[in-house]
């Protein structure tokens, strides 16, 4: 599957950019801007190459040109801004402004969200596949980085996958198992990018570990979208019950010790992952930003 004509992306240059362990930070946007400038400039000094930034809180756009404004070297993704927020060619708009701004360094991450926190949720397909073909068809008179912006898709299942792979650079999922990265990879083929998230728990005991990626995961196994996945590789109603099994908690959350955790990263790059985002739960420190510092030397080294 290949880009579309009008947009050719220098896919190498895009993993060059990613790097291979990014830092996955949802409460970066419930911190005023000076707690979250620090750091985003703190994940950068770790060696982190890329820092994905939420819409769950702040607006995803003002929000990553916040993150931008404080670093230097850092690649800066939005893991997710929403479709329902902004047509589509105020995203290619917004994109190309920060990513012309701030040396190539931004890269947009787009999804198609939940239905239970979006009044018109309909057709998410479609109406993904009609984002996406509008998004190409925009053109602007403003100023555009030297080279395209990457737009990468939170994709789940093979459809919205294989859009991914066709229309965009690659994808983004969210709250997967390494057998989906395994499987995301055969249906995307060798060259779009595929860079999953993993929420990871740095904590040696069973039942503490588990009860952090409990909490955690309460949300998500109440929606739709993410259940509906988790049964393609296998997880059955009991798995998903109860807060989730011990089977299914630590196929989505690895937890244990910096190696333990590296190893789960690993695992995903031999699936195929590119580039993994590690997002640590525990909230040590603002954002987990002590989590990311105990485990840079491992994920990083």
């Amino acid at each position: 599957m290949s880009n579309t004509v009008d947009r050719e992306v220098d896919l190498a240059a895009v993993r060059t950019r990613l790097g291979r362990t990014g830092a996955w930070l949802g409460p970066l946007g419930r911190l005023p801007a000076d707690r979250a400038r620090a750091v985003a400039a703190r994940v950068e000094e770790l060696g982190y190459s890329t820092l994905w930034v939420t819409e769950s809180q702040k607006e995803a756009f003002a929000h990553a040109g916040t993150v931008l404004a404080a670093t230097s070297r850092l690649t800066v993704a939005t893991g997710i801004a929403n479709v329902w927020a902004r047509g589509p060619e105020t995203a290619v708009s917004g994109a190309n402004a920060l990513d012309e701004a701030w040396g190539g360094r931004f890269v947009l991450g787009i999804g198609i969200g939940h239905a239970k926190f979006v009044a018109d949720y309909t057709q998410p397909f479609t109406t993904m596949r009609t984002y996406l073909e509008r998004m190409h068809a925009t053109r602007l008179q403003a100023p555009t980085p030297p080279e395209p912006t990457p737009w990468l898709v939170a994709a789940l299942g093979p459809k919205m996958l294989e859009l991914a792979a066709r229309l965009t650079q690659g994808t983004h999922p969210y709250f997967v198992p390494v057998e989906h990265t395994a499987r995301a990879r055969g249906i995307l083929g060798p060259a779009p990018i595929l860079a999953p998230e993993v929420a990871v728990v740095l904590d040696t005991t069973a039942s503490s570990a588990r009860a952090t990626a409990r909490q955690y995961m309460e949300t998500y196994l109440g929606l739709p979208n993410y259940t509906s996945n988790l049964r393609r590789f296998g997880f059955t109603d009991d798995d998903l019950a109860g807060g989730g099994s011990d089977r299914l908690v630590d196929a989505i959350v690895p937890w244990g010790s910096s190696e333990t955790i590296a190893r789960r990263v690993a695992e995903h790059v031999e699936a195929g992952a590119d580039h993994v985002c590690v997002q640590p739960l525990g909230g040590r420190g603002d954002a987990g930003i002590d989590d990311l510092t105990e485990l840079a030397p491992t994920l990083l080294g």
